[in-house]
């Protein structure tokens, strides 16, 4: 699959695209979750025509830019000492770092306890939560990726090939053309439902690979709530 760069003028804004080129007869836009925008495009498509069509379109664009933006990643900064808040599934909890020979990391009647043969740098602090975080992402993913599976009237047509967990800066999913499934590490401090909508979302993208009328169908029908859900993980997560 050939894949291209290009960019057209919006008033003050520069609309950067990719084009894919496909054995299509017709082009398609699509804004995907992270804001970029790809345009699946025939193969002899002239880049006047693909360009064209963007500036027609551009107007929609800017607009679904603007939904998607509302809703990526925004990481606090964090610095690590006792008393910070932090979050898992959902539930603030106080960091409590303690000195102790053996490092370990759990929760404890509202607290985030850390214990550091270095309770005072930051840096181990941090090496040592988010290696927590990882742990406890891996376990909780994929017990929710089970149970979200249920969730399709044929389960095993939607199962991923692969779960990823790593940090991502513009998205909390995506789905891979080979079917792999990749969620970012924060959704492990986002409430369950929400991890759930993410996990339901990228589950449909192995039918429906764009957002049109026939992926959203398909997210009604198997998480009819799912504009509620996502309401509330960007208010969770901001």
């Amino acid at each position: 699959m050939i894949m291209e760069q290009y960019q057209t003028q919006y008033g003050e804004h520069a609309i950067k695209f990719r084009v894919k080129r496909r054995a299509r007869k017709t082009l398609e836009i699509a804004v995907e979750p992270d804001a970029s925008v790809v345009v699946s495009a025939p193969y002899d498509a002239l880049p006047e025509a693909i360009n064209s069509k963007v500036r027609k379109r551009a107007a929609w664009i800017r607009r679904q830019q603007k939904v998607f933006s509302k809703y990526l990643p925004r990481t606090p900064d964090r610095r690590f000492i006792s008393g910070e808040t932090h979050f898992y599934l959902g539930r603030q909890y106080r960091l409590r770092v303690v000195p102790h020979e053996q490092e370990a990391v759990g929760l404890s009647n509202g607290f985030l306890i850390v214990q550091s043969r270095k309770p005072k740098q930051a840096e181990v602090t941090r090496n040592l939560v988010e290696q927590w975080y990882k742990q406890q992402a891996r376990l909780k993913f994929e017990e929710r990726l089970a149970a979200c599976l249920r969730s399709f009237s044929d389960p095993e047509s939607f199962r991923p090939k692969g779960l990823v967990i790593r940090h991502l800066r513009q998205r909390w999913g995506s789905m891979s053309p080979s079917a792999r499934l990749l969620l970012n590490r924060r959704l492990i401090e986002a409430p369950v439902d929400t991890i759930d909508y993410v996990i339901v979302h990228e589950l449909c993208h192995i039918s429906e690979r764009h957002h049109g009328p026939e992926f959203y169908r398909l997210l009604d029908q198997v998480m009819p709530d799912w504009a509620e859900r996502k309401e509330r993980l960007e208010q969770q997560m901001a």
